[in-house]
């Protein structure tokens, strides 16, 4: 396989509220691989966000391949890999979901492992700890998804038919801070209200029933109440965005990203009035992708 492949990773939100490490939802936002074959392992890095990245085999993509590789028996070639990227770094988007599942791929076209949907799951599982944002970024579209230590299993759902709106900061705030604020533990009446909750959440999302969907994304008792002290905006974006008409507002995975849900062809309002009130943070509409990682 001498000729050069180019190869597109979609980003990922995660939890969409209460669903927590559970559902993930690819969006179109891409890391860009272009693949050579080389005499030694190299990457370069065109994006200004992937400035500091390391050039050498302790790339996370090669760390993803290279265990997806030995995992199944296999023999990587040396690659040069020229890297650009719409993900932007720790903010909640699924930017290291997206380049694990790149050193899968990777590692599965590149090796000839020939891997199963469900092999490449648990190697993306075991690297990320919950089968959310890689489930997502390796197969599009929304997913559910369940851990069960090294194992895991994953649904694909219809995608929600809404506008899709992102406010994103200028500040990162990275997983283990995120999960540092969360309790330890929960009562069981509080986890069996916070496990409903998400359970009609999707049964809502796969009905079409985005009223209901919104309410419920907004009832998450797992992470949103003990992480709203990292992510000062969500108050006042929840509130501008419910004004305009959406549907729900929520924290992005671990943040600090915060996504919209939003009746079709109302985006454009909730993005001036985030715009106007959020001069330091970026504001974009997304569209789901839907289907595999591509190559070219």
């Amino acid at each position: 396989m001498s000729k050069p492949v180019t190869m597109k990773v979609p980003a990922s939100t995660a939890n969409l509220g209460p669903g927590f490490d559970s559902l993930g939802l690819a969006l179109n936002l891409y890391l860009t691989l272009k693949i050579t074959p080389a005499s030694e392992w190299h990457f370069e890095h065109q994006s200004p966000m992937l400035a500091g990245l390391p050039n050498d085999k302790t790339h996370l993509v090669y760390q993803a391949a290279e265990k997806t590789a030995n995992a199944y028996g296999g023999t990587l070639p040396p690659l040069h890999i020229v890297m650009d990227s719409e993900i932007p770094l720790a903010r909640g988007l699924g930017s290291s979901a997206a380049a694990i599942a790149a050193g899968i791929e990777l590692a599965d076209r590149y090796a000839n492992l020939q891997l199963s949907d469900q092999e490449k799951l648990k190697i993306g599982n075991q690297m990320e700890g919950h089968p959310d944002n890689i489930g997502a970024s390796l197969f599009g579209g929304m997913v559910a998804g369940v851990s069960f230590g090294e194992e895991a299993d994953i649904v694909q759902l219809p995608v929600p038919d809404v506008d899709v709106v992102v406010l994103i900061p200028s500040y990162e705030v990275k997983t283990s801070d995120a999960r540092s604020v969360l309790p330890e533990s929960f009562t069981r009446q509080k986890a069996v209200e916070a496990s409903a909750v998400a359970n009609v959440l999707l049964a809502a999302l796969s009905a079409g029933h985005y009223e209901l969907a919104g309410k419920l994304m907004e009832k998450d008792q797992f992470h949103e109440p003990y992480r709203l002290q990292l992510i000062k905006e969500l108050p006042e974006a929840r509130k501008l965005a419910h004004e305009a008409g959406a549907y729900a507002t929520v924290i992005s995975g671990a943040g600090p990203t915060i996504l919209t849900f939003a009746p079709k062809g109302t985006a454009s309002d909730i993005i001036s009035v985030f715009r106007d009130q959020f001069t330091d943070c970026d504001v974009k509409q997304l569209d789901v992708h839907t289907g595999r990682i591509q190559y070219t």
